[in-house]
């Protein structure tokens, strides 16, 4: 399926049938990234009786409970409920889910002991600010992402100063390869996180964070069509499935 779609006054066709999967799938077990010390997800066969859950051990069906942690187990996408006390979710947030996108590779700057995604190094990639989305791909990139185990770690994240110029530039979705915007450990700030929701100043409550995304070298950087996907729970965050769809001018 093709459809086209106006764009900064210029007309844009992208192939529905063909989407860019940019989330890491979500397993049971340990292999899956982690972070903040998150317990491994857990996907537990139903038995009740006579009944068990498990088409392989004789049962009618496959029925399963799934515990999860969404900030810690994989890619997942939050609202400013996730430093707000007034209980704002995701499901109740998050009501665009197509919007325009550019994808980004960056090399974090060492500072110290820290790497560190800087405003200037995002200023002199981004080349169209008239957009909803940023797409970041930290580098260097590998497929150690999908299942990498991140906590004490002390990964790289975001300077706060950048994430309050893409605010300012009216930026309303961020997706990025790291486990969190900010620092792993840094006293509960969450500067990053309080700079793009501009929380609680004025909070902008249609903004969204995605983190723990998984770009392959094979995607160019560019401008993207996206599609955000999530589950509707009354949650802060939850697992997501953004996919991207290239975008060719007519």
């Amino acid at each position: 399926m093709k459809i086209e779609f106006n764009f900064n006054g210029e007309k844009y066709a992208a192939d529905l049938s063909n989407p860019l999967d940019i989330s890491i799938p979500l397993r049971e077990g340990e292999s899956n990234p982690n972070c903040y010390w998150a317990e491994p997800p857990v996907f537990e066969t139903i038995v009740s009786g006579d009944f068990i859950g498990s088409v392989s051990e004789g049962g009618p069906v496959n029925y399963q409970k799934i515990s999860i942690t969404p900030h810690g187990n994989g890619t997942h996408t939050e609202c400013y409920g996730h430093i707000s006390a007034d209980g704002a979710t995701i499901n109740g947030t998050l009501k665009k889910f197509h919007f325009v996108s550019e994808l980004v590779s960056i090399e974090p700057i060492l500072m110290g002991d820290d790497s560190v995604i800087t405003w200037e190094s995002l200023e002199a990639k981004i080349s169209n600010t008239n957009i909803e989305g940023l797409i970041v791909r930290s580098l260097p990139n590998s497929v150690g992402k999908l299942a990498r185990r991140y906590s004490g770690t002390n990964p790289p994240y975001f300077d706060p100063k950048a994430l309050k110029m893409l605010a300012n530039r009216n930026f309303l979705h961020l997706m990025v390869d790291l486990p969190s915007v900010d620092r792993e450990v840094d006293g509960g700030k969450l500067l990053a996180h309080r700079n793009f929701w501009n929380f609680p100043a004025a909070t902008r409550g249609n903004a969204t964070i995605t983190e723990l995304i998984f770009v392959p070298d094979s995607v160019p950087d560019g401008l993207y069509l996206v599609n955000l996907q999530i589950i509707s729970l009354e949650t802060d965050a939850c697992p997501s499935k953004p996919l991207l769809f290239p975008m060719s001018k007519i």
